[in-house]
C-alpha cells in the first residue's frame, strides 16, 4: 500500500520538493501574455477615461475612484517602455494591491485565471536594463480547451508589481 501523503523526493537533492501551487491572473498586452498573483489582484474593471492628472509621466493615465479611494491608472504597456494599447470593447483595468497602495492598469484583455506550480516557474533571464528585474520569472501555461487542439499554450511573464512600483505612481498621481 502506498501512503499518497509522503512528500514527494527530488531524484537530485533527495530532499522534499515544493509542489506549491497558486493562482495568476493571465492577461495580454499585445501579443504577449502576462500574469500576476490573484492574491493581489482586488479587481477587473471595464475601461473608462480616468480623470487626467498634469505634471504626471505620460504612463499615467490619471485617477479613478475605486468605492471612495483614488486610485491611479498606469497604461502597462507604456510602463513597460513599449507604445500605448488603443482601447477597444476588451481593455480593461486591473486594480491591485502592490507596497499597501492600490493602483490600477490598463491592459489589452485578461484571458484566464490558472493555477502553476511553484516548481514550474523558470528564472526570468539576466537583462541589461535601468531598473529592477520587472519580470520575476516565466511559467508554460498550457492552452485552454477552448483554443482546440494543437494550441500549445503560452509563455507567461510573471510581474513583480513590488519592482514595477505602481506604488511610486501612485505617489506621484496623488
Amino acid at each position: 500500500m502506498t501512503n499518497d501523503n509522503a512528500p514527494v523526493t527530488s531524484p537530485v537533492t533527495s530532499g522534499p520538493v515544493s509542489q506549491a501551487e497558486r493562482k495568476i491572473v493571465t492577461f495580454s498586452l499585445g501579443v504577449q501574455v502576462f500574469g500576476i498573483e490573484m492574491a493581489s489582484l482586488i479587481e477587473i474593471r471595464e475601461w473608462a477615461e480616468p480623470t487626467p492628472l498634469p505634471g504626471v509621466p505620460s504612463y499615467i493615465k490619471g485617477v479613478t475612484n475605486l468605492r471612495g479611494t483614488v486610485v491611479p491608472v498606469v497604461g502597462l504597456s507604456e510602463r513597460l517602455g513599449w507604445p500605448p494599447s488603443r482601447v477597444h470593447s476588451r481593455s480593461c483595468v486591473l486594480v491591485v494591491q502592490a507596497g499597501g497602495r492600490q493602483a490600477g492598469f490598463l491592459v489589452d484583455e485578461v484571458a484566464d485565471i490558472v493555477s502553476i506550480k511553484d516548481a514550474d516557474v523558470r528564472p526570468a533571464p539576466d537583462t541589461e536594463i535601468g531598473e529592477p528585474a520587472i519580470i520575476k520569472g516565466l511559467v508554460h501555461v498550457p492552452a485552454r480547451a477552448s483554443e482546440g487542439e494543437g494550441a500549445g499554450g503560452a509563455m507567461v511573464l510573471l510581474l513583480d508589481l513590488e519592482a514595477l512600483n505602481l506604488t511610486r505612481s501612485a505617489d506621484l498621481a496623488a
